[in-house]
């Protein structure tokens, strides 16, 4: 039998990730009332220019089909919470932006102490984070 030392690694890895993934998630909606990846519509769109994407431009950078992204705004749309507003985009007519709002700044803004919050504590223990920066670094320049 082969040594399996890497592929054990990797479940390791990843079934850590999935561990912090899903706390992260409760904690945002225990706290605030949004998902993880709601979160990182809001994230995004705050760090876009005029605030804005389009939708498949948003689909990509969170990792979700067509279809969850716009059932995603739809569900934040449906919350009322003022978050993000749908625009038609003037150059075609068929691409959908998204905009973050004042609210949804608000919004972000507190999810991201909490997150940060949650973050730090999970990753304060002896030189995780700096191996984390690092491991970062390795894959990610």
């Amino acid at each position: 039998m082969q040594n399996n030392q890497m592929i054990t690694n990797w479940l390791s890895f990843t079934n850590i990730q999935t561990k912090i993934t899903n706390e992260l998630e409760s904690i945002l909606q225990e706290n605030h009332q949004i998902s993880l990846k709601e979160f990182y519509v809001l994230l995004f769109l705050s760090e876009a220019p005029e605030k804005k994407l389009k939708l498949q431009q948003l689909q990509n950078m969170v990792g979700l089909s067509q279809s969850a992204m716009s059932r995603l705004v739809s569900r934040f749309e449906e919350k009322d919470c003022g978050a993000l507003k749908r625009h038609i985009c003037i150059d075609d007519r068929r691409a959908i932006y998204t905009s973050l709002t004042a609210e949804g700044e608000e919004k972000l803004k507190k999810a991201s102490v909490t997150l940060n919050a949650a973050l730090e504590k999970t990753f304060s223990k002896g030189t995780v984070q700096q191996e984390l920066e690092q491991f970062i670094h390795k894959f990610h320049p």
